[in-house]
């Protein structure tokens, strides 16, 4: 049921932690405050306020993935390692978190994949040279290039990038911020496979069934097109798998337990335990 569910989705953002001393986190929530970052300040402090103010914990706000010394509340962490002191929060939310009503049917949308984003790191870089000009593929970059000024391209909404089937969605310094909406849309999601997850649990898409993946040189990219544009019934399942994985996250409430809740075992987990009485009556 509902609990189980929620239990599953904090175990998954406190991954193997266990317990642990308070002494070494650097923050008391009483002394908590804004240094830039502003998004991510709100998302937290919104449920900070559902435990005593001296409640310590340590946070890490940006794309930066390092794991920290101490159990620390992250958006973003690598798949792969030993993550644990990687606590997974929902942070930078207005910007990640983004969902579309898309009124296209997959097979009303043009058959070509579509990217729009900054290119300056190397695998973007390197997906620019595989994939630019390719008869299949709209890209550009937001960004001004001079070693390739012909990848700088007029800026796209997203409206128009839902008119394409398939939508690139490439990572940045951590996870890619167009992957909610994109996987919201009745377009296919096109990766390689992924190196970072946040809250949305990256970690658990599974290729072939939530999204496309590709090799991470682009090579079989043409193939997996060609592919999925010939086999539109697969396409749809994908589509539809996707809309099903998203369900939860778009469920206010229940994130607001999942986030809550998160906090709660962190904090239980560092010895510091709440009377579960006291976060319902606060919640009502």
């Amino acid at each position: 049921g509902q609990a189980d569910y929620i239990k599953s989705r904090v175990n998954y953002c406190i991954k193997g932690l266990s317990a642990f001393d308070k002494a070494s986190l650097n923050c008391e929530i009483q002394n908590y405050s804004r240094k830039g970052y502003t998004s991510y300040y709100y998302d937290l402090k919104e449920f900070l306020h559902y435990f005593p103010k001296y409640f310590r914990f340590s946070y890490y706000f940006g794309d930066e993935t390092h794991i920290e010394p101490v159990p620390t509340l992250f958006k973003a962490r690598p798949i792969d390692g030993n993550n644990s002191n990687s606590v997974l929060f929902k942070l930078d939310k207005r910007r990640h978190f983004r969902f579309v009503d898309d009124s296209l049917s997959f097979s009303e949308k043009k058959n070509m994949a579509v990217f729009r984003g900054a290119v300056t790191q190397p695998h973007r870089i390197r997906f620019m040279k595989a994939l630019y000009g390719h008869p299949l593929m709209n890209a550009g970059q937001s960004n001004a290039s001079e070693a390739h000024p012909e990848w700088q391209q007029p800026f796209m909404t997203v409206e128009e990038q839902l008119q394409y089937k398939f939508i690139i969605c490439l990572e940045g310094n951590d996870v890619a911020s167009n992957l909610k909406w994109a996987m919201s849309s009745n377009s296919l999601v096109v990766t390689p496979k992924m190196k970072f997850e946040t809250w949305f649990m990256e970690g658990t898409l599974q290729p072939g069934i939530h999204y496309v993946e590709v090799k991470d040189d682009w090579s079989d990219f043409e193939q997996k097109i060609q592919y999925y544009l010939d086999n539109p019934k697969e396409s749809e399942q994908m589509i539809k798998n996707a809309h099903e994985y998203l369900a939860p996250f778009q469920d206010e409430q229940l994130e607001k337990l999942v986030c809550i809740k998160t906090l709660q075992e962190y904090f239980r987990l560092s010895g510091q335990a709440i009377n579960e009485h006291a976060i319902n009556e606060q919640d009502k």
